[in-house]
């Protein structure tokens, strides 16, 4: 490699890197907590147990479980109602002051099988709410996701150029050897270099889906100006509806027009992910990686009829894809403790290279790195 593409690469490792490193650091630290966060909010106490009851009926209708929730809060709309995935007998459901409101909400939590109100936890305070709108937006919202998108896109930047540098400078070297011998400074290098290429591989995977999830809320926007858009086309002009179909009966709706396929959330009228006079029924599949899969039926709220379903784009594909590879959640505690460890290592990786950067930053280029590659290149 020519000594001027050499100093070129290192450039641009250099100055990706120490851009973005505070910013990962950040990122990586946070997201150690998230990687474990349904496990966590049972050992804080945040979730809510189901009661152990006998009970040999049907489950509570879906009209059942929404008076409920409204009889809490007769004054506010409901927006979504859902599950999670690890409790099969709750369902939430959300209400606020308008079908878009996100600052005045209450999430109530009930027993699917009797209807009875469990609890209202709150998701905007605690540990791990400051833990996640750190690592998603900066407390700054759209503007915080775009701008950690940005780092994340440097990483990547940094990521190739590293590898680009590595292949040069290991030229000599056992894979792996760490100089113990020849001072702090090289050893320092030889930990920065061997743990970044060890986990070469997650980062580019993780920097990659972030990059993605960090585009989430510009890409669902898009959806709703086209897919949606087209969806609900022959309402447009129409007044919203002031009385409601049944929604156990537009659930039903849905599940004969996707019979492969299980519940995954309800959106209500007037909210981002349906229209002012549709149920946002999305269904999903039962495998790994189908669950994540949503697949939107609209149904008309004021006649419980079928109005339209269409699989979704390839663009939120791919971001449904990442959201859970990003925090390892396909693969269960094995995997969870995988990205963990690969997580430290990162921290590591980053911390070392701040290091080596603070360590010289007092002289000229090139660096030691460079020097080292120039003369094996030589």
């Amino acid at each position: 490699m020519k000594q001027q593409t050499i100093r070129r690469w290192a450039w641009i490792h250099k100055w990706s890197s120490l851009v973005c490193t505070a910013f990962m650091l950040l990122l990586c630290l946070t997201g150690l907590p998230l990687i474990f966060m349904h496990e966590l909010h049972h050992l804080l106490g945040d979730q809510i147990e189901t009661p152990v009851i006998s009970h040999a009926g049907p489950n509570a209708s879906m009209d059942s479980l929404m008076a409920a929730a409204k009889a809490r809060y007769p004054k506010l709309v409901p927006q979504y109602m859902y599950r999670e995935d690890d409790e099969p007998l709750q369902w939430v459901v959300r209400l606020g002051a308008t079908p878009t409101d996100i600052t005045n909400t209450h999430n109530v939590v009930l027993d699917a099988r009797t209807a009875q109100v469990l609890g209202e936890p709150k998701d905007d305070e605690g540990f791990l709410y400051v833990m996640f709108k750190l690592h998603v937006d900066l407390f700054a919202g759209l503007p915080g996701m775009l701008f950690l998108g940005l780092m994340g896109f440097l990483l990547l930047i940094a990521l190739i150029s590293g590898v680009v540098l590595y292949a040069p400078f290991m030229r000599k070297l056992p894979f792996g050897e760490i100089r113990h011998q020849r001072g702090d400074k090289l050893k320092r290098l030889d930990i920065h270099n061997f743990l970044g290429i060890v986990t070469l591989c997650w980062l580019l995977v993780v920097g990659a889906t972030g990059v993605i999830n960090a585009w989430s809320d510009l890409l669902i926007k898009y959806w709703q100006f086209d897919q949606m858009a087209q969806m609900v086309a022959p309402y447009k002009n129409l007044p919203p509806p002031t009385a409601f179909a049944s929604l156990q009966q537009s659930l039903q709706v849905a599940q004969r027009a996707e019979p492969e396929m299980q519940l995954g959330f309800i959106a209500f009228p007037g909210t981002p992910y349906t229209s002012r006079h549709h149920y946002g029924i999305f269904m999903r599949g039962d495998s790994p990686l189908t669950k994540r899969l949503f697949k939107p039926v609209l149904v008309d709220a004021q006649t419980a009829q079928l109005t339209d379903s269409r699989p979704l784009p390839w663009y939120l594909v791919g971001l449904l894809v990442s959201q859970p590879l990003h925090f390892g959640d396909y693969g269960g505690m094995t995997l969870k403790w995988i990205w963990a460890v690969l997580d430290v290592l990162s921290i590591v990786v980053l911390w070392t290279g701040l290091k080596l950067w603070w360590k010289k930053r007092h002289q000229y280029v090139p660096d030691i790195q460079t020097r080292i590659i120039l003369s094996e290149a030589s």
